[in-house]
């Protein structure tokens, strides 16, 4: 067909798509560029700087915002501690101190029970289901509404994966082997833990391996493989079980000051999701790649005993799961509506992937 033929067959609206894609989104650009003073953003994080995979995570995301703006946004990044304290970076950012934070959603309960449900659920979704519900299942509606009133709009900026279930410095044969246990475990997972009999804390990352090395706690969670080798957490425990029933994938987040956000022309708050889409879909692809290397360096140079959760011990932990989750639902309006719509989208999923992912694996 001749082109003009196929034009004149067009409506209207699709010749003037066809003609917005062949150049001037680059012109635009310039012409903004030439005549807006350059955004200096500040980027912090609850990670210790460039710690491989949530670190050079969150580096990844700070220098594609500014290379896709075309330096329009230009955003400094401050690991764990650099300009605020890793606990305090919700706060950071939703006063204006930052215009972005890179955390975990799970961080926040203090703030909101609900924020939990976007970052870590017992027994929940892993990386992919995540993601299709926030994208299509209308998660990341709920979880804008949650953060508003905050002053910050949230976005999927990284995926871990399913995690390991930590490192122990003594055998877990049973559920009784968990009371008493003092463990570094955030979110819901630290709430199931407790019913079981532990004692949950809280720690930044970068204070593990010492916390561990001296006792101040008996067990850590951590993520997997490739970070906990570059912590040397095989230094100060034994024994490392598997699977991560407490996060079966952490999404991670990117959070914008509202103001700061609100401010961008259009183009450029496409440009910042699209970078968060991006880096939530590299960081995955760094842990599934750098996961297996990891493992086999700490099984085979450093001795480190690899262990499952007896099954009795994970039965135990999902009854308290639905417990814990149907408990604070019954109190927390805003949770119980969230909550609603991630097990529903779940409970779709587990439906497809039991005939899809499972089965393949099965067979592999």
């Amino acid at each position: 067909m001749k082109r003009r033929d196929f034009v004149a067959g067009m409506g209207v609206g699709a010749v003037g798509a066809l003609v917005g894609c062949e150049q001037p989104t680059v012109d635009a650009q310039k012409t903004a560029a030439s005549t807006e003073p350059p955004r200096k953003w500040k980027m912090v994080t609850t990670w210790p700087n460039n710690f491989p995979g949530l670190g050079t995570g969150a580096t990844f995301l700070a220098e594609t915002i500014t290379k896709m703006t075309g330096g329009r946004i230009s955003v400094t990044l401050y690991g764990a501690g650099e300009l605020v304290p890793p606990f305090e970076v919700f706060d950071a950012v939703a006063n204006g101190t930052a215009q972005i934070g890179h955390a975990g959603a799970y961080y926040w309960k203090g703030k909101a029970q609900a924020t939990q449900l976007f970052g870590a659920v017992p027994f929940g979704m892993n990386a992919t289901e995540m993601t299709g519900w926030l994208y299509h299942g209308g998660g990341m509606e709920l979880w804008r509404d949650v953060y508003r009133r905050f002053g910050l709009v949230p976005a999927l900026a990284g995926h871990t994966g399913v995690q390991m279930g930590g490192w122990f410095n003594r055998e877990i044969q049973s559920v009784d082997d968990l009371r008493g246990l003092k463990m570094r475990i955030p979110g819901l997972g630290g709430e199931v833990f407790r019913r079981a009999g532990g004692l949950p804390v809280n720690r930044p990352g970068g204070e593990l391996f010492n916390a561990l090395q001296t006792g101040d706690i008996d067990a850590t969670e951590w993520v997997g493989p490739s970070n906990d080798l570059a912590f040397g957490l095989y230094k100060a425990a034994k024994y490392y079980y598997y699977p991560g029933w407490h996060e079966p994938n952490a999404a991670l987040e990117a959070m914008f000051n509202k103001e700061a956000y609100d401010a961008l022309p259009d183009d450029l708050k496409n440009c910042v999701m699209t970078a968060c889409a991006a880096a939530a879909a590299h960081m995955l692809a760094e842990y599934t790649a750098t996961n297996p290397r990891a493992l086999k360096t700490l099984i085979e140079e450093h001795g480190v005993q690899l262990r499952p959760f007896p099954r009795a011990v994970i039965e135990r932990l999902k009854t308290l799961t639905t417990e814990v989750l149907d408990e604070i639902a019954a109190s927390d309006d805003e949770f119980a509506t969230v909550l609603a719509s991630y097990r529903g989208f779940l409970a779709s999923a587990r439906a497809w992937h039991d005939i899809s992912d499972r089965a393949y694996y099965d067979l592999r």
